[in-house]
């Protein structure tokens, strides 16, 4: 199974910075020393033809010549940098490169990503570029000519269960009927003017595992209903945890895994490839963060082998 990872552009935080940086490259060690049979890849950056299906032109020359205005800056949460530039275009080519995989193999992931807020002309929440919904636009793009033009694009569903509504998503795709979002997220936490997904289900602060799983089993019903995708984009963010420092929610380390269960087999059941991202993770104790990304790549791991037909 293929990850693909960018921990090594390391951006230049100020000192007391609260955006947890080295989760990646500690997540990156874990599932080298637990997971041998995933194959960790460097990402390739994302190119301007890529960033520009869900971009807008301006946007990404300011991220690339560090135009970007310091209240735009202050609105992602980075001081901008040549490498924060270059990490953000690795994020998105790791789920770029994910997506393909997934497509040829039924699962793939990316150990950053899920840069949900950014929206096409600006980023947010530590988001940059939008990496599910460029790559989201890139598979499209690419079955098409495989298919030729005739018939419907690639079909899309991203279940987001970041604890964060994932706004610059939804903003992106509204309207579109080929990509249908959904998103899990706190009522009351950011961001705290929402965007309108396809699907929208708002949980309250202090939410545990029994409503929370209760929660997601509603709306995956919903999404069957609703919904039939040629591919999935899951967002298996580790902030509902209830040990996150921005989560406000209550869920256990068995009720994310049994949340990853649930969306992979969902997928597995129904023969969907998935592309994954690790999404957001502030764990006052940052092994917990690890330990919940950990455990989806464990559980991503089991259900690449049923597609593989290959026993655990």
């Amino acid at each position: 199974m293929f990850a693909y990872y960018a921990d090594h552009f390391v951006l230049p935080l100020p000192e007391g910075h609260r955006f947890p940086m080295a989760k990646y490259r500690m997540l990156r060690d874990r599932i080298a020393q637990h997971l041998p049979g995933v194959a960790l890849q460097v990402a390739q950056p994302a190119s301007d033809e890529d960033l520009a299906l869900a971009h807008t032109p301006d946007y990404i020359h300011a991220i690339t010549q560090g135009s970007l205005a310091p209240a735009a800056q202050r609105e992602i949460g980075f001081p901008w940098s040549e490498a924060m530039a270059e990490r953000a275009r690795r994020s998105v080519g790791a789920t770029v490169a994910a997506s393909r995989q997934a497509l040829l193999h039924g699962v793939a992931g990316n150990l950053a990503g899920g840069t949900h807020h950014a929206y096409a002309d600006k980023g947010s929440g530590f988001c940059v570029f939008n990496d599910v919904a460029v790559a989201a636009r890139r598979m499209q793009a690419e079955q098409t000519a495989a298919r030729g033009r005739g018939g419907l694009p690639l079909q899309v569903a991203v279940i987001d269960l970041d604890v964060h509504q994932g706004n610059g998503t939804a903003h992106i795709f509204q309207g579109d009927d080929s990509v249908f979002t959904l998103s899990l997220h706190g009522a009351r936490n950011f961001p705290f003017r929402k965007e309108a997904s396809d699907l929208d289900v708002e949980l309250p602060d202090g939410c545990a595992d029994e409503k929370y799983l209760q929660a997601l089993d509603e709306a995956m019903a919903v999404l069957d209903q609703r919904y039939t995708p040629d591919l999935v984009f899951y967002l298996a963010g580790a902030d509902p945890h209830v040990g996150d420092r921005l989560g406000r929610l209550a869920v256990t380390h068995d009720g994310l895994e049994a949340r990853d269960r649930r969306v992979f087999d969902w997928a597995w059941q129904r023969r969907i490839p998935l592309a994954f991202a690790m999404a957001g993770g502030y764990g006052n104790d940052l092994e917990d963060t690890v330990q919940a990304q950990l455990t989806t790549w464990r559980v991503a791991w089991q259900y690449h082998q049923r597609w593989q037909n290959v026993r655990p």
